[in-house]
């Protein structure tokens, strides 16, 4: 069942640099999206449209819309959390947008201080305007492995998100383990879940590598056929309202991965490397990826 190719979203200049403590240059975003590009990354998750006043490291999304030069067999997607973010975002022109609902009642509650079910029908109208605007609406289900609060989260409760999402219209559904506490078998329940109300081609894997599980459960999840996932170049990323969750799977270790499993994903691993290499030196940190750590080694060694 493991698929021939693999679609990768890498969602390294939203999700991974909105956790960062302090805000990124404007430039530095788009050379990383540019770089991100020119690796052949074909799906890129650009920003987000939240207020300044919750996550400040958006505050310029934008203008880095603006600032991106767009290839055109590239899609660029961005976060839209409300109306009011979505109709800032159609000013940008991106692909697509997305939306996010928590897997956890307890997550909801203590973030967003309602349910689920209310958290999901607010996004009604947003998925209505974008489809309206000819835009694709890509849903994520966040907690989908675990919960800081409650703990353990069933494939029950993940379902329950999955048919709010479907109800409303999104297009595709992104099963995340935003605390990193999957293992392979749960993460197949859970996929199992969304595939009951997705086709296959619409369903997607998003996950952290807190518990150094991320690579196993893609394969967990490529064993089923799954074609498409979110990781972040150089391991970027956490979750701002998840304590200690540590950053998405770097995308150069899943790509060095999927080139030993022989599943083409179109994308230049030595380029890919050297764009994590570029965005851990403005962080002023080395890379969090093994892969790139590894690779950035050997090269050093042979030119020594």
């Amino acid at each position: 069942m493991i698929p021939s190719s693999v679609r990768i979203v890498d969602v390294g200049p939203r999700d991974g640099l909105q956790n960062e403590k302090q805000p990124v240059a404007t430039a530095d975003k788009v050379e990383l999206v540019h770089r991100l590009q020119a690796a052949g990354l074909r799906e890129i998750e650009v920003t987000s449209f939240v207020s300044p006043k919750w996550v400040p490291q958006m505050a310029d999304n934008a203008e880095v819309m603006a600032g991106i030069v767009r290839r055109a067999d590239v899609r660029y997607s961005v976060l839209t959390p409300n109306m009011k973010g979505l109709e800032a975002a159609l000013l940008t022109t991106p692909h697509e947008v997305v939306v996010f609902g928590a897997a956890s009642e307890a997550f909801s509650q203590r973030n967003i201080n309602c349910s689920i079910a209310e958290s999901v029908e607010r996004f009604a109208p947003v998925v209505a305007l974008a489809h309206e605007r000819g835009l694709k609406v890509r849903a994520a289900v966040s907690c989908a492995l675990g919960c800081p609060y409650q703990g353990e989260v069933s494939a029950d409760e993940v379902e329950h998100v999955v048919r709010l999402m479907k109800a409303i219209g999104v297009d595709h559904c992104g099963i995340a383990d935003t605390i990193g506490v999957g293992t392979p078998k749960r993460v197949q329940a859970a996929m199992e879940r969304a595939l009951k109300h997705f086709p296959l081609a619409e369903v997607s894997g998003h996950f952290h590598d807190t518990y150094g599980q991320a690579l196993v459960n893609i394969y967990a999840c490529l064993e089923m056929g799954i074609h498409h996932f979110d990781t972040s170049v150089a391991g970027l990323g956490g979750c701002p309202y998840a304590k200690g969750a540590t950053g998405n799977v770097a995308t150069e270790d899943v790509v060095f991965m999927l080139n030993g499993l022989g599943v083409e994903t179109g994308i230049d691993l030595d380029a890919l490397v050297d764009a994590g290499a570029f965005i851990s030196g403005v962080l002023g940190r080395p890379p969090v990826s093994r892969a790139g750590k590894a690779l950035l080694s050997k090269r050093e060694r042979a030119a020594a």
